[in-house]
């Protein structure tokens, strides 16, 4: 039985959950680059001095997961050398990080000098070093050649600002001025957090606090196990294929193992030796993915933190394979790809378990960096990853369509595009076209979400492109009998438009240099549909039709309807042709 009263678990709870959100609001105020002020590429988190998960925001799945062990890590490497105002910095996946351009900042809470509570940031820099601008270097042979590792470090000690260890970080990255704005803002952030946890330590005391905490945590255990014990004992396996990014690997597949027993459930990952590709995932990331899985199938209420992996061993495999990299394996996409493979084999292995709760897969992340010398500001550098470059479609369930340009299946939903005209008074480029792509949601008796698709043009300056993530070969796996007649229009796409009109398409990962009068063009798949297509509702058909959602063609190829160069339904082809397919 819980020792704290009812009300007082709500105050405390609720104190938590504003802390948390004021967290957020700072880095979006505060940020200094697209990715944080626009995007919302950042996560934010609370945990307590063992140090365990208390509350995690409604952030980007592929940064929380691996906060869990990444905080261990952190605390574990300094050990009793803590002290009030300290705050660290890390990103380094040897040290449980997720991938080199997600930094993370750790500030310890202390009250009456006791070490209470920790308030922790990570965001995506736009920027880290290396060869390649942002991050992503499909040449990499080795984590090496990626940019700059930060294992744990103190950028202040005891109150006090490292100038030299930041002005360390800062030379190293480029276009400074937005990477130390970001910084800045994670500082910020961990302080707001900081403050209102002092506050509700002063009005309740550390004994009633820790006590609610451990309630709350109690309270996500039990709503675990409740539905883990709902699940046949049993052992059931997941597998799904990560398409072949290039450099000749050939398609890779990754299984999902689990051992139900009583609430209590076991999750093995199987996966192929690391490459000398950036799509390996060292094992902080790799949480992320198997978590996310675990989430998307339980689909539980609040509250979100660490009790709700009580009932749930994990066992990424041997080290030197996919998603349990060894050093100095090459890492840079992984957040991607294959963290949202990983997670869809996790989510079928429970599904084989449980049918009743499947649901279609996300669209996979497709997305573009820019980077370049802004000719508006003195050739000044500039450098981001175009967010609203991944916005895909999100997966159909029983009960509805997918959500349009809610993706991609890392973020689940968190990420945003931003303001279009904000983007291109930050960057010198002109977006000539953002929207949804017709025909790219999976078909089913529940319709996925459509992708989008983003046409980029520089301006007065030659603008470097890299590409990255999966989505452009495989279409995003459906359930549930659904099935695509139409393809090409529910993959991804990278296009090169040269100035004469001519095109170029790629399937794969590459790195182009886009000139004024040219375009880089982008496109997300959709997320898959549920259910067979030829069950879906003519009228719903029709009038996705109507709302340029589904063309003619893809009325008729995936649903098998028949719609007239008018747009009026042709009742008797559209019978005729449901009876035959």
């Amino acid at each position: 039985m819980s020792t704290v009263d009812p009300i007082t678990l709500a105050v405390v709870r609720g104190a938590l959950e504003t802390a948390q959100r004021e967290m957020t609001l700072t880095l979006e105020k505060t940020g200094r680059s697209s990715v944080f002020n626009l995007a919302h590429d950042y996560s934010n988190a609370l945990f307590d001095h063992v140090p365990e998960m208390i509350l995690q925001g409604q952030d980007i799945p592929i940064h929380l997961g691996s906060l869990i062990p990444a905080m261990k890590e952190v605390a574990r490497f300094y050990g009793d050398d803590i002290a009030e105002g300290d705050v660290i910095y890390h990103n380094d996946p040897a040290y449980k990080g997720s991938h080199i351009i997600d930094c993370c900042m750790y500030k310890p809470v202390f009250f009456d000098g006791e070490l209470v509570f920790w308030t922790v940031c990570k965001g995506h820099l736009t920027d880290i070093g290396g060869p390649v601008p942002a991050g992503y270097n499909p040449d990499a042979k080795e984590i090496y050649a990626e940019g700059l590792r930060i294992p744990p470090v103190k950028l202040w000690e005891k109150g006090e600002r490292r100038e030299d260890v930041i002005n360390l970080l800062m030379t190293n990255m480029r276009a400074r001025e937005s990477q130390e704005g970001d910084l800045n803002a994670q500082y910020g952030a961990c302080g707001v957090g900081e403050r209102h946890l002092l506050g509700l330590l002063e009005r309740y005391g550390v004994k009633t606090v820790r006590a609610a905490i451990a309630e709350l945590k109690a309270m996500a255990d039990r709503q675990m196990r409740s539905l883990i014990h709902d699940v046949p004992d049993g052992s059931y396996s997941g597998t799904a294929v990560l398409e072949d990014s290039g450099h000749g690997l050939g398609d890779l597949t990754i299984q999902a193992h689990i051992q139900v027993r009583g609430d209590e459930v076991d999750i093995r990952i199987e996966s192929p030796p690391q490459v000398p590709y950036f799509i390996n995932s060292y094992e902080g990331n790799s949480m992320s993915g198997v978590l996310l899985g675990l989430m998307m199938f339980a689909q539980i209420p609040p509250p979100y933190n660490e009790g709700l992996y009580r009932c749930v061993s994990v066992d990424m495999g041997p080290k030197g394979t996919l998603c349990n990299a060894r050093e100095p394996a090459p890492h840079a996409n992984c957040t991607t790809t294959p963290m949202e493979t990983l997670t869809d084999a996790v989510r079928l292995a429970f599904e084989k378990a449980a049918p009743s709760r499947v649901t279609a897969s996300w669209g996979h992340a497709s997305g573009i960096n820019i980077a370049g010398l802004d000719p508006r500001h003195g050739d000044d550098q500039y450098v981001t990853m175009v967010l609203a470059s991944i916005i895909s479609g999100a997966g159909a369930t029983r009960h509805m369509d997918g959500w349009h340009s809610r993706g991609p299946l890392c973020a689940f939903g968190a990420l945003m595009s931003g303001d279009i005209e904000l983007l291109e008074h930050s960057y010198p480029i002109l977006i000539h076209r953002y929207g949804l792509v017709t025909d790219s949601g999976g078909a089913g008796q529940r319709r996925g979400g459509s992708g989008t698709r983003l046409e980029i043009e520089p301006l007065d300056h030659v603008m470097t492109a890299v590409a990255f993530g999966e989505g452009r070969q495989y279409a995003t796996a459906g359930a549930a009998g659904a099935r695509n007649g139409l393809l090409k229009p529910k993959l991804g796409r990278l296009i090169h438009r040269r100035a004469d009109g001519g095109e170029i398409a790629y399937e794969q990962n590459a790195m182009l240099e886009i000139a004024p009068g040219e375009r880089v063009i982008n496109i997300n798949p959709g997320g898959g549909g549920y259910g067979d297509p030829l069950t879906r509702p003519v009228e719903e058909v029709l009038d996705d039709v109507r709302n340029g959602l589904v063309s003619r063609e893809g009325a008729r190829l995936d649903y098998g309807v028949v719609i007239d160069e008018a747009g009026k339904l042709d009742d008797a082809a559209t019978h005729q042709l449901r009876l035959a397919s």
